[in-house]
C-alpha cells in the first residue's frame, strides 16, 4: 500500500495510509481503508449504547426525554447537532434539572468542519468524567456521525486511541458511520497526535541523554 510523508505543511493524499512514527511502525490507515473498518457489521442499533465508562451515544428521541435522562442519570448532554433548525434543545430545555449542557452547531456534511469542536468538545467530556458519577451523553439526530465523531475525538485526545483503536472500541458498542468528510477529518487527527507523541518521545530522549 502506497504511503504519504507526515509533513505537517504539506497537502496530503486522503487516501494513503501515512507513516507517521517510524519508531513504532504506526501508520495511520487512508480514508478508504478506514472506511472499511465499517463493514463487518456492529452492535444492534438502539437509540443510546455505553462506548466507554460513563459515555454513551444516543440520538434525538434520547435527548429529547427528559424524563428519562433524569431517571437514566444523566449529568451531561453534549449536543453535536445544536441548532434552531437540527435538535433543537439547548440549555433552557433542561434548566429543571441538574444537568450541565454543551452545544455544538454542527452539519452532518463531508464538507463541514467539524474538526474545529475536536478539542473543546473533549474537553467539555473529559472534564465531566473526572467525577466517576457523571454519565455523559453525547447525541445528535441519529446518534451515527456527528456524536459519534466528537466521541472519537475524545478517544483519540484523551486516551491515545489511534483512530482505528478509538472506531474499534465504539464499533463494539454501537452501530455508528461518521460521513466521509469527518473521516478525513479524524485521520488528520490522527496523524497530528502522532506527530505530537513523537516529538514528546524524542525530547524525553535528549533530556535523558543530556542527564
Amino acid at each position: 500500500m502506497p504511503t504519504d510523508t507526515p509533513n505537517r505543511n504539506k497537502k496530503r493524499n486522503a487516501y494513503a495510509a501515512v507513516a507517521v512514527d517510524p519508531d513504532t511502525g504506526y501508520c495511520t490507515p487512508g480514508a478508504f481503508e478506514l472506511e472499511r473498518l465499517f463493514w463487518h457489521g456492529a452492535a444492534k442499533f438502539t437509540h443510546v449504547n455505553e462506548v466507554w465508562p460513563n459515555l454513551y451515544i444516543g440520538d434525538e428521541k434520547t435527548a429529547l426525554d427528559r424524563y428519562g435522562l433524569e431517571k437514566s442519570g444523566f449529568t451531561h448532554v453534549l449536543n453535536a447537532a445544536h441548532g434552531r433548525w437540527n435538535v433543537d434543545t439547548g440549555a433552557e430545555y433542561y434548566s429543571d434539572m441538574t444537568l450541565e449542557y454543551y452545544g455544538v452547531e454542527a452539519e452532518d456534511l463531508p464538507g463541514f468542519n467539524l474538526s474545529q469542536y475536536f478539542y473543546s468538545a473533549a474537553e467539555f467530556v473529559h472534564n465531566a468524567l473526572k467525577n466517576p458519577d457523571s454519565k455523559v451523553l453525547v447525541h445528535c439526530a441519529m446518534g451515527r456521525s456527528r456524536s459519534a465523531s466528537l466521541v472519537l475525538a475524545y478517544l483519540m485526545i484523551y486516551k491515545n486511541m489511534t483512530v482505528v483503536d478509538a472506531i474499534t472500541q465504539v464499533l463494539k458498542h454501537r452501530c455508528i458511520l461518521p460521513n466521509r468528510g469527518f473521516l478525513k477529518q479524524l485521520r488528520e487527527l490522527d496523524i497530528q497526535l502522532a506527530l505530537e507523541r513523537r516529538e514528546a518521545r524524542a525530547q524525553v530522549n535528549g533530556s535523558e541523554k543530556e542527564d
